[in-house]
């Protein structure tokens, strides 16, 4: 297919790299798999930051690998507040959860923001979703219940 092999992974810029590491790692699940270090020319020139010390902890996860991205030179940049869910790129991570209400005090206590406004309760009727972000406001999704979006084929 083009020559595309597979997808490798996914990178999300971080500005506190252990506080990220423990969201993601003892909230959400993931294993640390690998962790590199780059501040060479070449690695410089692909990222587009001239003189830019990269450390890069690779996280796996169901078979997704989570690449955090922490620039200790030349910093990073951070907006005010949760991106807008209809701002070009990348949106959310999305995850099916058994026990929503003791994932957000966890999660919580991990830096995450509950975005309270965002819950849909189905009352009994179907799955529960809210959305909170992690500790540098990307958003989360965490739904609780049967319906997984990825799986849903409508009925003829």
């Amino acid at each position: 297919m083009s020559g595309v092999r597979k997808l490798s992974h996914h990178g999300l810029c971080v500005s506190d790299l252990a506080r990220s590491l423990a969201f993601y790692r003892d909230g959400l699940g993931f294993a640390e798999v690998s962790r590199l270090e780059f501040e060479d020319a070449g690695t410089q020139r692909l990222l587009g930051l001239p003189g830019a010390k990269l450390v890069a902890v690779y996280l796996r996860r169901d078979g997704t690998t989570l690449e955090l991205l922490h620039f200790p030179r030349p910093g990073t940049q951070l907006a005010a507040g949760p991106r807008p869910m209809n701002q070009v790129g990348l949106t959310h991570l999305s995850f099916l959860v058994s026990d929503l209400d003791g994932l957000l005090a966890k999660l919580g206590a991990l830096g995450a923001t509950v975005l309270d406004a965002t819950r849909l309760d189905s009352q009994g009727r179907g799955s529960n979703a809210i959305f909170v972000t992690d500790p540098d406001g990307t958003r989360i999704e965490l739904v609780e219940g049967d319906f997984d979006p990825a799986a849903y084929r409508p009925r003829a």
